[in-house]
């Protein structure tokens, strides 16, 4: 197994771990289709009340989907098949508090996870950053999701840097996008920490509240969302040309801010 599930029945907290430390917790098809499980399966234990997202080892919460992936895509610009979309939470239709415990490395893909998370809580060596236009990629969905959790400005930035900048844990504390930022390795404890204090609280509210904070921002990204497929088909290199700029870039040394 790929993802990991870790139910407290006394605090009412799960845990989901990303269990590909070897890959730097990268999403593969069969992660995917994992975590999509893992989601609908919570839905019915009522047991659990809040859950914990996190990734395993200490180098990365996750570098989003594994480029090994192989995603076969129809010809007509106006269809795409994106295996990242429906691996969130509320994707899944779970409207249980939802918290990221990041450590080490959350870029690209990473964040359509963290996108359908409450709030994040990250350790002091966590670093954000969108690999896609370094290697001619739109950042569509990623873009979307980011912008209605960080000032635009910064969201703007972030995604056109590329792998030319990384946002420290600090930084992303500063800007709104990290809730707590604590010591190294202690995000997890933290971020648990939370959800047993939410889980503790009357469920049908919390999830009434979790729902309602959500139909907040419904709207505008089903319309970002809606324009992304047409961005994607119009402005990606062929995978033959992003290939060749990720082997002459993956070695560049990036500015942290």
């Amino acid at each position: 197994m790929s993802v990991r599930l870790d139910v407290d029945k006394d605090t009412g907290v799960a845990v989901v771990t990303l269990d590909r430390p070897e890959k730097l917790n990268a999403i593969d098809l069969k992660t995917a289709d994992e975590l999509r499980s893992v989601w609908r399966g919570l839905r019915f234990d009522d047991s659990v009340r809040a859950v914990v997202l996190t990734g395993a080892g200490d180098r990365a919460f996750s570098t989003g989907l594994d480029r090994d992936a192989v995603v076969p895509q129809p010809a007509s610009p106006y269809m795409q098949d994106d295996p990242l979309l429906t691996i969130g939470p509320k994707a899944n239709d779970l409207w249980k508090p939802v918290i990221a415990a990041v450590e080490g490395m959350a870029c690209g893909g990473a964040f359509y996870l963290l996108g359908e998370c409450e709030f994040i809580v990250a350790g002091a060596e966590a670093l954000f950053f969108d690999p896609h236009t370094t290697y001619g990629m739109v950042s569509a969905y990623e873009s979307v999701l980011m912008a209605q959790r960080m000032p635009y400005g910064e969201v703007a930035r972030m995604m056109l840097m590329g792998t030319a900048e990384r946002i420290s844990a600090r930084r992303a504390h500063d800007i709104g996008l990290v809730s707590e930022l604590t010591a190294t390795g202690e995000a997890l404890g933290a971020a648990t920490a939370c959800a047993a204090t939410v889980a503790g609280y009357p469920a049908t509210g919390v999830q009434g509240t979790v729902r309602a904070l959500w139909a907040a921002k419904e709207a505008a990204r089903a319309a970002g969302f809606t324009q992304s497929p047409h961005l994607i088909s119009l402005g990606n290199l062929p995978d033959e040309r992003q290939a060749e700029l990720f082997g002459a870039r993956s070695t560049a040394r990036p500015r942290i801010r």
